[in-house]
């Protein structure tokens, strides 16, 4: 038998937010976990080159950045396991526990950073131009797109959004939405209306992004909704905004989230409804969706859990558990 190490904080998640957790709770000597996940990095591992983020005036890739940020929070202390969460048990106020397969780690703090995804359309060509012509961030990457003709996908507030500043660097875009009706606010579609550049074609659905003879993106093939004719539109860009996916399966029915399944926290804070349990990124940002606000959520996060742990000292029962998962039970009631 051997005694199972309960740690400070546990993050789960390794993109920015949950790296910059990292670096600040390894310097106020936390000596984090992180579960970063096989596919480590966030949606910043599948970015090409990143202008927007302060400290790199010449600009930087995606990969390179989460590779910087995750070197910065090792520095200190982290530790990283890379490998996918599996089973995450929350308590409140009590032993936090995530599982990695078979393997049980136990906390008395932990940091949800999953993140997440951006709703795909499922069609041929979109993951094999992701980056090359596809994207799904307009205020990430409109103005590597100057001077084209380029399409928004959607009929959303985001969508919306992402058009409106997309316009301001294409010559010519044309919003795509399968319906006639929008789900936008009023407002914003007024505001997409006015702006010059921007055209509508509905009712239409994205059949396929075709590449051109480079590898990047040269046209869409687009479907009437109510016809099925087809016809091919040329674009050089193309952002797909349909929503996003926040990763929170595995704590969804353990966690208060919202309608959409968004982690919610309390105030301007990253605590959730469950004492010991704080939430930062986009698994509760569903308005800016930066990697630069994801940090700062992150910062927030291991801030917040350092005051939890020093305001709420574990009994000594709770510094070292036991042999057994009845052990380490045991050992939570008598923590209180």
């Amino acid at each position: 038998m051997t005694e199972k190490r309960i740690e400070n904080l546990i993050i789960v998640g390794g993109g920015p937010s949950g790296y910059t957790a990292a670096l600040y709770s390894a310097r106020a000597n936390l000596e984090p976990l992180v579960i970063e996940g096989f596919q480590w990095g966030g949606q910043l591992q599948n970015t090409t080159e990143v202008e927007n983020f302060p400290g790199y005036p010449e600009g930087v890739m995606g990969p390179q950045m989460m590779q910087e940020f995750r070197a910065q929070a090792e520095r200190f202390g982290t530790r990283f396991i890379t490998d996918d969460a599996t089973r995450i048990e929350l308590s409140d106020g009590g032993l936090q526990r995530v599982w990695v397969g078979d393997d049980e780690y136990v906390a008395k703090a932990v940091i949800l950073a999953m993140g997440a995804e951006p709703r795909r359309l499922g069609v041929p060509g979109e993951m094999e131009l992701s980056g090359r012509g596809v994207s799904t961030c307009g205020v990430c990457d409109g103005a590597f797109f100057a001077g084209e003709e380029v399409i928004v996908v959607g009929g959303g507030d985001s969508a919306m959004e992402d058009a409106i500043f997309v316009a301001k660097y294409a010559s010519k875009l044309t919003i795509v939405h399968r319906r006639d009706e929008f789900r936008a606010s009023q407002i914003m579609l007024e505001r997409a209306r006015s702006v010059p550049n921007i055209e509508f074609k509905t009712p239409y659905t994205v059949e396929e992004f075709l590449a051109g003879e480079d590898g990047k993106l040269r046209a869409v093939r687009l479907r009437h909704a109510e016809t099925g004719a087809e016809e091919e539109l040329a674009v050089g860009g193309a952002f797909v905004a349909i929503g996003h996916i926040p990763r929170s399966e595995l704590v969804r029915d353990q966690v208060e989230v919202d309608e959409n399944g968004y982690v919610v926290t309390q105030g301007k804070s990253t605590r959730t409804n469950l004492a010991g349990v704080f939430a930062v990124g986009d698994l509760v940002d569903h308005t800016y969706r930066q990697a630069i606000t994801a940090a700062g959520t992150g910062c927030m996060g291991a801030l917040d859990a350092e005051w939890y742990l020093r305001d709420t000292p574990p009994s000594p029962e709770a510094t070292w558990a036991g042999r057994s998962g009845e052990a380490l039970e045991a050992t939570a009631e008598q923590a209180g």
